[in-house]
């Protein structure tokens, strides 16, 4: 090795070193499995965002509701969304039903499912864009008319439906049964017997509606006007593309993919104008405790300054990044010269915290965690056009 390089290479690693100021050290935490564990965590004593709420003017969002056990972040956070927006676009709040668009979303998992001759994803997750296409098939119903919860239970619990759905799901699969209608049929009566019924009609002030009618009429949401952006090297830059992750079981092609400092200024841009946002990406980081109602990236992961597109990247490629969540965006504060974001989350590690169903999202875990976000065109009109005459050239 030559003297030149060696002496970079030692002086890459002085700077590395002086960045070190975070700790890392194990936790208690109950698993997945209802087990005692530990995780590694970090000691944040030394991070002070402003805990407080109101200090980040948050746009109209309704209090935080648990997801408990099951694999619907997609819906609770998309759902969420939307209910902001309703009150954006039309000053009305409405609360809706995340498990109408749950019980319809399996649904068509497992028509592709057999159209796909069982090589299509049937699990409980699913995208955020999901939700818009579910109601643009089903439409939507308030909240307190399809809650999901049956036999007086009062918590959310899909372990058994997913179990029983996934059982009948294989038997269809070993013994080549894809009669598509008696599939769903079948289907449907273990949806019924878990979740309940969903309304085919519902009375909205006296007057009696389908769901895609109180959509369209009561609700007026321009369901085709929101956009998805995603940040990755592995495909062209300013193009439509996938978004590469098993939730998306339709291999939709309808993400923005743009460079990572546009991403997250589009973000900033978005929530700063009046708009929320919805994000999806990795939760499961040493930097996102629930106690602490805390979201940040420590130094021994990587230091601020080294965050970049390659950085991002090179996390997704090795899996140490995945999409595991989703969550919503209500708020933004610069404090203290730094980026922070007031982030409203349905999962359980939310609600073990001061801040019962919110986080403090530090702007380096945006850019180096978040894959993808969902906004309403308008808030993001900047990045669009970008997007579009750049086509136009092309």
């Amino acid at each position: 090795m030559t003297k030149p390089v060696l002496t970079l290479l030692l002086l890459s690693g002085i700077l590395w070193a002086t960045d070190k100021k975070d700790t890392a050290v194990y936790r208690p935490n109950i698993n997945f499995y209802g087990k005692q564990d530990t995780i590694l965590s970090l000691d944040f004593s030394s991070k002070k965002p402003l805990r407080e709420i109101d200090g980040y003017n948050p746009a109209f969002h309704f209090p935080p509701v648990r997801q408990d056990t099951t694999g619907t972040c997609w819906a609770f956070s998309a759902t969420s969304f939307l209910e902001s927006e309703i009150y954006r676009q039309h000053g009305k709040k409405i609360r809706l039903s995340r498990l109408f668009t749950v019980y319809w979303e399996y649904v068509e998992k497992v028509r592709r499912f057999v159209q796909q001759r069982g090589e299509s994803l049937v699990v409980q997750g699913s995208q955020p864009m999901a939700v818009l296409k579910r109601m643009q098939q089903y439409g939507a119903v308030p909240a307190d008319l399809y809650t999901g919860l049956v036999n007086g239970k009062t918590k959310h619990s899909h372990g058994a439906l997913y179990k029983e759905i996934k059982t009948y799901l294989n038997y269809i699969k070993q013994n080549d049964l894809w009669q598509e209608e008696q599939v769903l049929a079948n289907v449907k009566m273990i949806l019924n017997r878990h979740l309940g019924i969903p309304p085919s009609t519902i009375a909205i002030n006296g007057t009696n509606k389908t769901p895609v009618e109180y959509l369209m009429q009561d609700l007026q949401l321009p369901l085709d006007d929101y956009v998805a952006f995603v940040s990755f090297i592995k495909f062209p830059f300013w193009t439509k593309q996938p978004f590469p992750v098993p939730d998306n079981w339709w291999k939709s092609t309808e993400y923005i993919n743009i460079p990572l400092p546009d991403f997250y200024a589009a973000v900033k841009s978005a929530i700063n104008d009046g708009f929320t946002v919805v994000l999806a990406g990795d939760m499961s980081e040493p930097g996102k405790y629930g106690p602490t109602d805390l979201a940040v990236v420590p130094s021994y992961d990587i230091p601020s300054a080294y965050i970049n597109q390659n950085a991002r990247e090179f996390r997704f490629y090795n899996k140490t990044s995945t999409d595991d969540h989703s969550i919503h965006l209500v708020g933004y504060k610069k404090y203290a010269g730094e980026d922070w974001f007031l982030i409203k989350d349905s999962a359980a590690s939310a609600f073990k915290g001061q801040f019962n169903g919110y986080f403090f999202f530090h702007g380096d875990y945006i850019k180096l965690k978040i894959l993808a976000f969902w906004v309403h065109k308008d808030g993001a009109a900047g990045v669009l056009k970008r997007f579009a005459d750049k086509n136009q050239k092309d």
